[in-house]
């Protein structure tokens, strides 16, 4: 089975700490009744980390926490417990969630499958969002999950906090000043080593688990003790692959970097099974080629590379997973969770730094936003959405073996009618949660 998502977050509890007595509002003790109420949908791995930083938090309070899990409800339920002394409701149904008026904000770190679908409902419900990465399953979803932001004037944070990292604003901020010269080329990497899922037969859900609600707008497929949980990423129908899964962090910090702020024109991807013999479906093997033309006044092309291997044990420019910027001045090493390296000519090295992923600086950043309209966010659904789009593109690429050209103002891929149609994907027939004008 593939192992537990590896431990990024080491310095989470003392970065919490840190804003706790950081914070104005929350030395000043701000009383219940002008908290945020936070209803967290999706309580498994990554959700289970926002847990344990959110409920110790004085300026929110955990209203509710909803999971089709009962083993998992019930962990995350005591999670809040232990860390705010009060108790939240449950409920297996996030429409419990949205239906509460008194819930300002929910938290949504679902399977993939689950992302948009659930933030748009948040959303039209009133609800200020954070959704875990990507922010959608497939290009399509990412445009009407755009426009439910626009419509609600809600706010909408996609969780890539490497955004919120205070390391790597700064490594950012020295490559959009020049120091490199003109970035005209950013690679991302994911090099680490994944287990094998197995293969399995149909069978039979657990009892503690709602599979049907688990499934929501998806097609009906039959449980496999392999669909979860985390295995999903690896399947079409529910996750986006480890490029959407670890890669997409990567790809965010390429992008942002690169300072190109539309889609890319031209993408194509070779991706493969060469490790791994098994179930999972995506590549675990992927080197995407993706180019923006004209990106800067320049007139120069831009181009944005991604490599994977998660069968390789063996780190990448000296991190796992990073992103290279290379200038007509110097080159930037950035280890998204770790620290960067910043050359100039002849590999002089002119600047350096380390660090870790800032958790609760992302969470902040959120609630900030929430409370202020002029707040900035960090990681908006505008930027969610170029990283996202580069993983589905690959992905389709490497599906159909094409060089894809990409209308970035329709959204569509213009050279082939089998690409086009994995802009979109299947629903289930009827199912109350599958989005309008999909």
């Amino acid at each position: 089975m593939v192992p537990p998502r590896r431990e990024f977050l080491k310095t989470t509890a003392a970065a919490a700490a840190a804003i706790m007595t950081s914070s104005p509002s929350l030395r000043a003790g701000m009383p219940d009744d002008r908290s945020i109420r936070i209803g967290f949908i999706g309580c498994g791995g990554m959700g289970s980390n926002h847990l344990r930083v959110l409920s110790k938090r004085r300026d929110v309070q955990m209203a509710w926490v909803c999971d089709v899990d009962a083993e998992r409800l019930a962990a995350a339920a005591k999670i809040v417990q232990d860390g705010s002394g009060k108790v939240a409701q449950t409920t297996t149904d996030l429409r419990k969630v949205l239906d509460d008026p008194a819930v300002d904000a929910v938290f949504i770190a679902t399977p993939d499958h689950w992302h948009t679908p659930a933030a748009i409902l948040a959303l039209d419900a009133g609800k200020h969002v954070y959704v875990e990465k990507p922010c959608c399953h497939n290009i399509r979803e990412g445009r009407l999950l755009a426009q439910a932001v626009e419509r609600s004037g809600k706010r909408l944070q996609v969780g890539t906090q490497s955004r919120s990292t205070g390391f790597l604003k700064d490594g950012i901020e020295r490559l959009h000043k020049g120091e490199i010269g003109e970035v005209l080329v950013a690679k991302a990497w994911n090099s680490q080593r994944r287990g094998s899922i197995g293969k399995t037969q149909p069978g039979s859900p657990p009892t503690q688990l709602d599979f049907d609600n688990w499934l929501g707008p998806a097609p009906v497929v039959p449980f496999r003790s392999n669909l979860l949980h985390a295995v999903w990423r690896w399947w079409y129908d529910f996750g986006c692959g480890d490029i959407g899964n670890d890669g997409v962090h990567d790809i965010d910090v390429a992008l942002w970097g690169l300072g190109v702020e539309s889609h890319p024109s031209r993408v194509t991807c070779f991706g493969q099974k060469n490790y791994f013999d098994d179930d999972q479906q995506f590549p675990d093997t992927q080197y995407a080629i993706c180019e923006y033309p004209f990106a800067e006044k320049s007139g120069r092309c831009k181009q944005l590379i991604f490599e994977q291997r998660i069968w390789s044990p063996y780190v990448q420019e000296g991190y796992e997973n990073g992103a290279a910027f290379y200038g007509t001045e110097g080159v930037l090493i950035m280890g998204h969770t770790s620290g960067w390296k910043l050359y100039g000519p002849r590999g002089k090295l002119l600047g350096e730094q380390t660090g870790s992923v800032d958790l609760p600086a992302h969470h902040q950043n959120f609630f900030d936003a929430i409370r202020d309209p002029a707040v900035t966010l960090h990681a908006s659904v505008d930027a969610g959405l170029l990283s996202a789009t580069v993983v589905h593109l690959a992905n389709i690429a490497a599906r159909t073996r094409q060089v894809l050209e990409f209308d970035p103002a329709s959204e569509t891929i213009t050279n082939g009618e089998a690409a086009n149609a994995m802009v979109r994907r299947q629903y289930r027939n009827g199912h109350w949660a599958v989005p309008k004008n999909v």
